[in-house]
């Protein structure tokens, strides 16, 4: 597990930069589900991620894992993980490394990627007294920024940016919600239907789409 590690961190050593064109660069959507929303207390019980690249989503590069629990409680049957997926699951450091693995320096994506990455590196840090170097583009984030823009036009009354309002908005069926490997495949999607809107604010660069929304004072 440690030449996991070794090989995450040395993936950064010649990573993306602010001026990497958008379509140059690998971005993983990546879902996790857990016990709960405190990384303090709560514990990663499934990975789901996907590639975007090129603007494409590329199904053959994807990555799920259960993580193994002796039991399981009403939110872990919430994700669609069964006892019986739940006890023939990965162990949770060996998935953790697996995803390392896999991940390197891709830009993460998801819809409030802030809580899956506090969960990630909880885990990151008890295990491997590690901070995860990844980039990251919030979907969210993305969507209001293009909004303020003004390139993404806002219904009246359709102001709704969760994920299950934006897949209605772009017509992206809600399929396998609230478990790992769906929700990463549903922010996929997400996100390529806000890459047309990114590219008429100019924003086609990663420092460009990276950028972290915020509100406007009233």
């Amino acid at each position: 597990m440690k030449a996991a590690v070794a090989r995450y961190l040395e993936s950064f050593e010649s990573t993306w930069r602010d001026e990497t064109p958008v379509g140059s660069v690998r971005f993983l959507s990546v879902d996790t589900e857990s016990t709960g929303l405190n990384p303090a207390r709560d514990f990663l019980v499934a990975y789901g991620a996907v590639a975007v690249l090129g603007g494409e989503i590329l199904l053959d590069d994807s990555f799920e894992r259960v993580v193994r629990r002796p039991f399981n409680d009403a939110n872990v049957t919430l994700h669609g993980i069964t006892r019986e997926l739940s006890q023939k699951g990965a162990q949770a450091e060996r998935a953790l490394a697996d995803f390392l693995r896999y991940a390197l320096d891709a830009v993460f994506i998801g819809h409030h990627i802030g809580s899956d990455i506090a969960m990630l590196n909880a885990a990151a840090r008890h295990f491997f007294d590690l901070e995860l170097k990844n980039r990251s583009v919030d979907t969210m984030g993305l969507a209001l920024l293009l909004e303020r823009d003004g390139v993404l036009e806002t219904p009246e009354g359709e102001a709704d940016f969760s994920l299950d309002g934006l897949c209605a908005r772009f017509g992206i069926p809600p399929h396998d919600r609230h478990t790992a490997a769906g929700d990463a495949f549903l922010a996929a999607q997400v996100f390529l239907k806000l890459l047309p809107f990114a590219r008429r604010a100019g924003r086609m660069t990663l420092g460009a789409l990276s950028e972290v929304w915020v509100p406007k004072e009233s």
